[in-house]
């Protein structure tokens, strides 16, 4: 597109003469596209060239309660200190003086207004008088045949006679002030200035070259795009400027690049690369096409900047994985779900049995040998009970948290892939308890994940690879730390590694927590996560939580009491596990009726009544929270003596806390040892003794 930006107005030569003044400011009025902007600069040449104090545009408007003369422009000598500004004159002053109805009358048919102030009378030489004019010269202003205002120009100093010279230079220059004004409301000047418009306000960077290659247009967005001002490109070749280096080789000048390579693009929208003034290429899209403008060829190519887009496209993807990721979490999770109950049937009774022969067993040898296996069993529903805890997605809940226990967690998820990649783990953990309040899944998924990245940082390391988990007191705080002695984390990322969505590690590697996520938990607990560098080399990652200061530092390991409980009633589908519980029970002093199958309420409560009642929570047919509401309604006192037994606590958690908090049972989780049977019992107790205060 060619510039048409009008040049500026002559000032070189010092005294133009009206005529010559009127030659500039026609020429300049003919080419703009906004008359408006050009007068200031137009009454001021003309005020200079004819050696006058003031020069004025005076608009005949209609209005409402009749027509005014407004001053559209004004210019003033600034040497000249007198005067005062031109007048506003509305209708009603027209209409009461006779001297100003002849000057409208002729001023219509065309007449010019000249003279000397004393020798008119009226309204308009009291006007006149006041602001200082001594001669005045003025032209009407025609658009579209009607009159639209006048030009004036006025001496403020001495009285002066006209020259045909000054009078035709004010002639003309009126002339043009109505041809600019009639041109401006033309629809092809409009259009022109909605072309322009667009081309200034465009988004998207507009270039236009000639059959050269030489630049002929370039927008404000190519500005922004590019880092090039217009004024120095303009006249540049394009092979020079946005055209990346690489595509240069073999091509004279930007014409010959657009006739060669540049053919293609022509009449479509593609996707292409191009270069900025600092050298960087990026991608772009690109729609050219040729435009003949009479003997002349160009072309003019609109450009968006895609770097943006692909960002987000980028963003759109991650989250698309994400997501992906979360479906597969939350699948694993049903699955482990079904996987957990069935695998913690089985290590019930191992866990209870071997607990039973432990307590019986007559000689050392067995006692130890079924210790050993109670352990793995116990380790094994641990195992279960962490993986399950880290694919099942839950609010976050509030609870006294032992951080031991949070490591330990941690430790046995993420033990096979350590033992397995030949990694050593030191374990340091404060004696006794580290309590906090927390949500022990969410710290637990926190841990492993550091655990993990840990052991991805070693994998690629040779010589000797250790891990080293430490827990900790420190005032009025606990936290834990994990550390590494891999190559650590570049100086260039570290202040990004807890951003979201940032990662160094390849798809598919990863719990998919991220460090991110594990910050947010941590801030959640209101606790601190951060980075430490470990010399020589290696990554350390620190979270505190505040502390339980009234927490209790060591396990409760004193028999409860159970004086008030003599009975029990087992529902369980799983004949072995009833089993288990009632052996166990018995150990305590409770005996124990055990259905495998259940009717209803009032068969299973037509013998003596239970004390408390222990109810599978996934059964065929029937759930426990199902006979937990059935046996509460016949008997509100065994609300607060039910117990649900559960391999899924994660999964059972928002089922109980949908119940009121008065008919929320305990819970028993499997595999269970004599240890969580007597804890139960004594919550139990201690939910009766409340009842009855």
């Amino acid at each position: 597109m060619i510039d048409t930006t009008p040049p500026s107005i002559d000032t070189d030569i010092a005294e133009p003469t009206a005529s010559v003044a009127a030659a500039r400011i026609v020429r300049r009025l003919r080419e703009t596209n906004d008359w408006r902007r050009e007068l200031d600069e137009a009454l001021e040449l003309l005020g200079t060239a004819m050696s006058v104090h003031r020069t004025i545009v005076f608009r005949l408007e209609t209005l409402p309660e009749g027509f005014v003369q407004s001053v559209v422009a004004y210019w003033a000598d600034e040497t000249y200190a007198g005067g005062a500004a031109p007048t506003v004159i509305p209708e009603s002053v027209i209409r009461e003086d006779a001297f100003m109805q002849r000057v409208a009358r002729e001023g219509r048919q065309g007449k010019m207004f000249a003279g000397l102030t004393r020798e008119i009378e009226g309204f308009l030489r009291e006007d006149f008088e006041r602001q200082k004019v001594k001669a005045f010269l003025s032209a009407t202003i025609f658009v579209h045949g009607h009159v639209w205002g006048t030009l004036a120009v006025n001496d403020c100093v001495a009285e002066r006679e006209w020259t045909l010279d000054e009078k035709a230079a004010v002639e003309i220059i009126a002339l043009a002030i109505g041809s600019a004004v009639e041109r401006s409301q033309s629809e092809s000047h409009v259009s022109d200035i909605i072309r322009s418009a667009f081309l200034q306000a465009s988004l998207d960077g507009v270039i236009v070259i000639d059959e050269t290659g030489k630049i002929v247009e370039f927008n404000p967005a190519a500005e922004k795009m590019f880092g090039y001002q217009r004024a120095d490109v303009i006249g540049k070749d394009l092979l020079d400027t946005i055209v990346p280096t690489y595509y240069r080789a073999g091509h004279v000048d930007g014409g010959d690049y657009m006739a060669r390579r540049g053919r293609p693009m022509l009449g479509r929208r593609m996707e292409t690369v191009s270069q900025n003034a600092a050298g960087e290429v990026f991608p772009i899209e690109l729609t050219a096409n040729e435009v003949r403008i009479g003997d002349r060829t160009l072309f003019l190519g609109s450009i968006r900047d895609l770097r943006e887009k692909r960002l987000a496209e980028d963003e759109i993807n991650r989250q698309r994985d994400r997501l992906h990721q979360n479906e597969k979490m939350a699948a694993m999770g049903s699955l482990l779900a079904g996987v957990s109950h069935e695998l913690n049937n089985p290590l019930a009774v191992v866990v209870a049995q071997s607990t039973l022969l432990h307590e019986f067993a007559g000689d050392p040898q067995t006692k130890a040998r079924a210790e050993k296996v109670r352990a793995a069993a116990e380790r094994c529903g641990r195992i279960v009970k962490s993986f399950l805890s880290m694919v099942r997605l839950h609010a976050t809940t509030y609870a006294e948290t032992d951080l031991n226990q949070i490591v330990r967690a941690a430790l046995e998820v993420t033990a096979y892939g350590a033992r397995s990649s030949g990694i050593g783990i030191e374990a340091d953990l404060a004696p006794g308890m580290v309590m906090v309040m927390g949500d022990s899944d969410h710290i637990t998924q926190v841990a492993a994940n550091f655990l993990v990245n840990a052991q991805h940082a070693l994998n690629t390391q040779s010589g000797e690879r250790r891990i080293k988990v430490r827990t900790f007191r420190d005032g009025d705080v606990n936290g834990f730390s994990i550390e590494d002695n891999g190559p650590g984390i570049p100086k260039s990322i570290r202040d990004r590694i807890f951003e979201s969505y940032f990662t160094t590690k390849p798809a598919g590697v990863g719990t998919g927590i991220g460090l991110s996520i594990s910050r947010s938990i941590v801030e959640r607990h209101k606790g601190k996560v951060w980075f430490e560098d470990v010399p020589p080399n290696g990554a350390r990652f620190i979270v505190t939580l505040p502390a339980l200061t009234h927490a209790a530092e060591a396990e409760v390991a004193a028999k409860p009491e159970a004086a008030d409980i003599r009975r029990a009633l087992i529902i369980d589908d799983e004949p072995d596990v009833a089993g288990s519980l009632a052996d166990i029970l018995e150990l305590m002093g409770v005996k124990s009726t055990t259905v495998t199958a259940w009717t209803s309420a009032a068969e299973s409560l037509s013998g003596p009544e239970p004390d408390i009642v222990f109810s599978d929570l996934r059964m065929p047919g029937m759930s426990g929270l199902a006979i937990h509401r059935e046996l509460t309604e016949r008997r509100p006192a065994l609300a607060r003596r039910f117990v649900l037994v559960t391999g899924d606590m994660i999964g059972a958690r928002a089922e109980i806390e949908a119940l009121a908090p008065h008919l929320r049972p305990q819970v028993l989780e499997k595999p269970f040892s004599t240890l969580d049977v007597r804890s139960v019992l004594a919550a139990i107790n201690d939910q009766v003794s409340l009842g009855r205060s």
